[in-house]
């Protein structure tokens, strides 16, 4: 029925085995409680007879108001040799047939002893009664239990199977997300996980095919210029002056086509950086040393730049190398498209989500229209291969955080801001 393997078998044997020890346990303490509760109480009935004998020396007027006590019960005066124990109780068993034996003293000078026998064969009877209905009733319990067990067991795997069903149905052209609010609460986290992951694949399908066409679009372009100035270099003699300048404009196509390459080269890189080990770090500090070091190119560009930093710490862990790489893109873009003598702000605060990281620049903005996370989307009239906000945008998804470009309310700039949840952080106190 199930697999060695398999989660619900194992919690079936193991539960199969707890209530078997279980009522074993329990069973055997109360029969024996049982058993022991009967014996006692006709020891303590025969001791009686026997005192009530030494003391009225007339039975039947000691026990006038239960003459049931005293069917099957017989009684002598023996001698006997004074035994270690002066009271002695012993069961024996005959043709199907169980007597209690009590040996009490009568006088200890002369060695007698009164001999009380009860036949008890009714009681063991009884008692046999017991045990088989003991072991019914542990049958049937066992037996609901059984059948619980293999329902709550189903009902605990159920949401794993749906979630299975779920993913097993997907495929590159139909990725869906899991609706989290319908899962139990101990799935929300792997729902949530799942989900993650899937606005991942949904990212790479998005963008594989554009990555793909942009970059052999993007290549082909410079090799197009270098080969039809090769041809009309070739088509007769030049100057030493025009074959050099037919030599620099190649050179610089192949420069060109040097950019590309090392930006697509980088984005194997970041894919690399994603399965590096994470660590503990003060994102607070990270951010605090990048922007130190932008602040002496913004500097020399004629541009300043603002740090202004809430909390004073939020650890988190990750890959350190991935939040280098988005911050170090988002202000390379904000001093690029920021005019001479105006500021770039590199800032931080908590909100109810996390820690929201967010570059404001004083340049152009942005077209709304555009989707500037896809390859190859260029803004404004500076250069570039147009790759970096694609990297900056693979990597927040490897991190989990949310990375969004938007213009400001003024229409004075752009601001990006990066925000990473804390759900998945430790937020240290604020100071």
């Amino acid at each position: 029925m199930f697999s060695d393997r398999s989660i619900r078998s194992r919690f079936l044997v193991q539960l199969i085995i707890a209530t078997v020890a279980l009522m074993i346990t329990f069973s055997s303490i109360l029969y024996l409680f049982i058993q022991s509760s009967i014996y006692d109480e006709k020891r303590a009935e025969m001791i009686t007879f026997a005192e009530n004998i030494c003391s009225y020396k007339s039975l039947v007027d000691a026990q006038e108001s239960n003459n049931d006590a005293l069917l099957g019960l017989t009684v002598e005066l023996i001698k006997r040799n004074a035994p270690q124990n002066p009271i002695e109780l012993i069961e024996t068993s005959k043709n199907a047939h169980t007597t209690l034996t009590l040996f009490y003293p009568f006088n200890l000078e002369d060695e007698s002893y009164i001999k009380i026998s009860k036949d008890i064969t009714p009681t063991k009877k009884l008692l046999k009664k017991i045990l088989n209905s003991i072991f019914i009733i542990n049958a049937i319990g066992f037996l609901l239990v059984i059948v619980y067990a293999i329902i709550f067991s189903k009902m605990l795997i159920s949401p794993i199977k749906g979630l299975n069903r779920r993913l097993s149905n997907m495929n590159e052209h139909m990725i869906r997300p899991i609706v989290v609010q319908e899962l139990p609460d101990e799935f929300i986290s792997l729902g949530e996980s799942i989900n993650h992951l899937i606005n991942r694949i949904q990212n790479f399908v998005k963008y594989q095919k554009e990555l793909f066409i942009g970059a052999a679009h993007e290549l082909k372009t410079p090799l197009a210029v270098m080969k039809l100035k090769n041809q009309v270099t070739t088509i007769k003699k030049r100057t030493p002056e025009e074959y050099i300048e037919a030599i620099k404009i190649s050179n610089k196509s192949i420069d060109e086509m040097n950019t590309i390459v090392t930006s697509i080269l980088n984005i194997g890189r970041q894919e690399g950086a994603q399965l590096e080990t994470p660590i503990q770090a003060d994102v607070i500090d990270i951010l605090r040393r990048k922007a130190n070091d932008f602040a002496l190119l913004a500097e020399a560009e004629g541009k300043e730049l603002q740090m202004h930093f809430q909390p004073d710490g939020f650890m988190c862990t990750l890959q350190e190398s991935l939040l280098n790489q988005i911050i170090q893109n988002l202000l390379q873009n904000a001093l690029k498209f920021t005019p001479e003598g105006k500021k770039v702000v590199l800032q931080s605060q908590l909100n109810d989500e996390g820690l929201l990281i967010e570059v404001i620049d004083e340049g152009c903005g942005i077209d709304d229209t555009v989707d500037l996370f896809a390859p190859f989307k260029r803004q404004g009239t500076k250069s570039g291969t147009g790759l970096g906000l694609f990297l900056a945008k693979s990597a927040a998804d490897a991190l989990g955080g949310e990375l969004e470009i938007k213009n400001r309310d003024d229409d004075l700039g752009a601001v990006a801001s990066l925000l990473l949840r804390s759900k998945l952080h430790c937020i240290l106190p604020i100071r």
